[in-house]
């Protein structure tokens, strides 16, 4: 059943009211002004899964609403009076538990506003008892639109008022969210903001030209995250930050003979350092992420003893922000930034000089591709048993070069035939991720715990944190065992054919 209807453009409140009144039993509730924001993730996380999230405040109430966007059915509500930053420090359960999993560690920003006008409306059947509540949004700048909010056990009565205001009032069904609308009158569109890479490129364009293209995309991507950055926002914002540096850093070094070398050099440094500044912040944060699972790996006798370990990562964090902030205010980096962003908007050059930068995109992309997959089949395959964890980075990081580059150039290629293959790439790269990520934190905790020793923390503490030193070597053993498994099943002769057939195929 829909239950959002807009109404035609010349017919006000006053007169839906008065004629639906001749037709029904119409109760007047209240009319008040109200302000409603809406609210999403900086990436719509809840956009994507077909919610809205709307803060409605008058002079008398504030309430908190999660509806369905494809017809404004409301799945939890609550009254509310300031909305908090993250969905996790809503109090109502029901609230909470919609939207936590859906946003995650994602911070609740506001999208937009409207103000208008609400009357509150009930349909009364013979006995004078309440079928159906409807709301009227009387909007200024917009067409109205009524929403109905059907009574258990009268859907009857809601359909029977449905055909009314349909086939007799003139109302049609709500073709677009009333979101939608409003952010269109702010100029802004939904999923105007995406971590994935979406580029389309001519196969045939000239390599310097597709190159800065790509960096422009990036460019913006790094410029999107930047305030988020600063003001620390959410820990995502970082972290869509550093992928975007890496993915230039990864082009810079993947790419040469397209741009010149002197500027190459020069902003490959630059990325380099942006990659060295925000490296302490994201590890910390990936420790205070991990936290709550970290914490319920433990005996739950001494899971409370490792609360320390959260307070002094805080601590860290706080410290390790500050100064990534400043760096980032810095005119060293928005100097550099800015010359970046100007010489990616220069005209390219009727005849470079670089070798590489005549070819068409499709080449250059054929050839490193196939070269770093060739790579990553001889790196994988010399690991063993034996083999030092240097050698697993190593893999990790080459392929994580490779899936940059299809990401950068997947349009090159069949939609079906490159995805499949990221796919596999991805789960070569999640096991070999654990294993880093585990390491890593394995020896930073040593460190913690040295360092607590220093400062007298207590015994307990220290304990439970040799535990979980313990939990993440096993951690990171397990990871280990099933490389070879994954890096088999990558390496299977059946994947390097559809590889083969991935370069060979015309889009």
């Amino acid at each position: 059943m829909h239950l959002e209807f807009d109404f035609p453009a010349n017919l006000t409140a006053e007169k839906f009211i008065a004629k639906l009144s001749d037709k029904t039993n119409v109760e007047l509730v209240s009319r008040h002004y109200s302000l409603i924001t809406y609210y999403d993730s900086f990436d719509w996380r809840l956009y994507k899964n077909g919610i809205t999230c709307e803060l409605i405040r008058s002079k008398t109430a504030s309430t908190l609403l999660v509806k369905r966007l494809e017809n404004g059915f409301v799945i939890a509500n609550t009254a509310i009076k300031d909305m908090p930053p993250f969905s996790q420090q809503i109090q109502s359960k029901d609230v909470c538990n919609t939207l936590t999993p859906l946003l995650e560690m994602r911070a609740l920003l506001p999208l937009c506003n409207l103000d208008y006008e609400i009357v509150n409306l009930n349909i009364l059947n013979k006995d004078k008892k309440i079928v159906l509540r409807m709301i009227i949004e009387d909007h200024v700048f917009l067409n109205n639109r009524l929403i109905l909010q059907p009574i258990k056990g009268y859907h009857k009565a809601a359909e029977q008022i449905i055909d009314t205001i349909t086939t007799k009032l003139g109302l049609t069904s709500a073709s677009k969210p009333l979101l939608v609308i409003a952010l269109r009158l702010q100029g802004r569109k939904p999923n105007d903001y995406s971590s994935k890479m979406n580029i389309n490129l001519d196969p045939d364009m000239r390599a310097d030209i597709a190159i800065k293209y790509i960096y422009s995309h990036l460019l913006k991507a790094i410029k999107d995250n930047e305030q988020g950055t600063i003001a620390d926002t959410d820990s995502e914002f970082l972290h869509d930050f550093r992928v975007a540096v890496r993915r230039t850093r990864v082009g810079m070094n993947q790419l040469k003979g397209v741009l010149p070398d002197n500027i190459n050099s020069r902003y490959a440094d630059f990325f380099s350092w942006l990659g060295q500044i925000t490296s302490l912040t994201r590890d910390i944060d990936a420790y205070l992420l991990s936290f709550e699972t970290f914490k319920n790996s433990l005996p739950a006798s001494i899971r409370n003893d490792i609360d320390p370990l959260q307070t002094l990562l805080v601590s860290k964090k706080q410290l390790a922000q500050k100064e990534l902030a400043k760096k980032l205010r810095s005119a060293s980096y928005l100097v550099t930034l800015s010359e970046w962003e100007q010489f990616l908007k220069q005209q390219a050059l009727i005849t470079p000089t670089e070798p590489n930068a005549r070819l068409s995109i499709k080449q250059l992309a054929d050839r490193r591709i196939s070269k770093n997959y060739k790579l990553i089949l001889k790196e994988g395959s010399a690991i063993n048993e034996n083999s030092p964890s240097e050698a697993l980075h190593d893999l990790r990081k080459s392929c994580k070069k490779l899936r940059y580059l299809m990401e950068f150039f997947q349009s090159l290629y069949l939609e079906s035939q490159i995805n499949h293959f990221i796919k596999n790439l991805k789960k070569l790269q999640e096991v070999l991720g654990d294993y880093q990520d585990y390491a890593v934190q394995e020896q930073t905790l040593r460190e913690y715990s040295e360092e607590m020793l220093n400062n007298n923390v207590d015994a307990n503490t220290l304990l439970a944190m040799g535990v979980l030193i313990q939990n993440l070597d096993s951690f990171k053993n397990r990871a280990r065992q099933a490389f070879s498994s994954k890096f088999e099943t990558f390496k299977h002769e059946e994947n390097q054919s559809a590889f083969d057939t991935l370069l060979a195929a015309k889009t």
